[in-house]
């Protein structure tokens, strides 16, 4: 087992995702560290984990503040004895285009994506740190966070943002020897469910059955097992040298970000004026936008389902 005398947190661990994360975790050996705000849904968590023969413990407590992000920490070393992985998967969704977006609505998600795996991850950061742990830092992002999309600017938001404090970890962590990355998953979640375009993908796996190889292959979609497995490897050992990368994954594609990088670069003597740029700014910044949002394909007719 790759992950055998381990200690791990899963955040927003109760189900979905995060329970997936979990449960391959302590299939590979680790102690798990179960969240969530639901105490039913928790202990059913730590019900399934011990059922398969792993160990686990639930934290119940909202991620956001300092307060539970030590918690999990404390519960980790007090219950265990160390800690060795954090996956910050806890969050929430307040979806709404902008001019209707509320003040809570978007401080309501960056509070629990955003600042609660600041606070998380600085917690354990401190532990490892003074405890000489070579650790593994893992936070959630998302395609949103990567390419935008409509009626979710505050998860895009805190996804963007995710992923620009990974970077930034990654170097102040080096020296200690925690690695710090970014996973981009892409699976039938609750929110994907409401999607016509993902029917034919979700009908098929709350059957127990396949999804169609257009999902799985040429958009890279499939179930949260299909994540997991990348949880699992970037927590080992076996990753000691891949910090700071955002990787995307999911059904039977696993994809490399690229970190923002100019497109093109011109220089003018003087600077640019508005008059330069009406000039030729035309030829530099019209000829070189980039596309934002996700693009599907067509789905296939097969693969069409009727919309209510």
């Amino acid at each position: 087992m790759m992950l055998e005398g381990k200690v791990a947190i899963v955040t927003g661990s109760g189900r979905g995702l995060g329970l997936a994360y979990a449960q391959e975790l302590a299939r590979q050996g680790a102690a798990v560290v179960v969240n969530d705000v639901d105490e039913q849904v928790a202990g059913d968590a730590v019900a399934a984990i011990e059922a398969a023969g792993g160990r686990a413990v639930a934290v119940v407590a909202p991620v956001g503040p300092t307060e539970t992000a030590e918690l999990l920490v404390q519960t980790a070393v007090d219950t265990y004895g160390r800690l060795d992985i954090l996956v910050t998967n806890a969050g929430v969704l307040r979806d709404t285009v902008l001019w209707k977006m509320s003040d809570d609505d978007f401080d309501l998600v960056v509070n629990v994506h955003l600042r609660g795996t600041f606070t998380c991850v600085r917690a354990a950061a401190r532990y490892m740190r003074e405890n000489q742990v070579a650790g593994r830092i893992i936070c959630i992002g998302s395609p949103t966070g990567q390419r935008g999309n409509f009626g979710q600017t505050n998860y895009a938001a805190a996804k963007a943002g995710i992923a620009g404090m990974v970077r930034t970890w990654a170097l102040e962590l080096k020296r200690a020897g925690i690695t710090a990355n970014t996973v981009i998953p892409v699976a039938a979640t609750a929110m994907t469910a409401t999607v016509p375009y993902f029917a034919a993908a979700v009908e098929a796996d709350a059957k127990g059955e396949a999804m169609p190889p257009f999902f799985r292959h040429d958009l890279g979609f499939g179930t949260s097992a299909d994540v997991a497995g990348l949880i699992a490897y970037l927590a080992s050992d076996a990753a000691a040298g891949i910090s700071g990368q955002a990787i995307g994954v999911g059904g039977d594609r696993l994809q490399v970000w690229s970190h923002p990088e100019p497109v093109v670069t011109e220089y003018r003597e003087g600077g640019w004026t508005a008059e330069a740029l009406a000039e030729q700014g035309p030829a530099i910044l019209a000829e070189n936008l980039q596309s934002v949002g996700e693009r599907f394909p067509p789905l296939p007719e097969e693969l069409q389902r009727p919309q209510a």
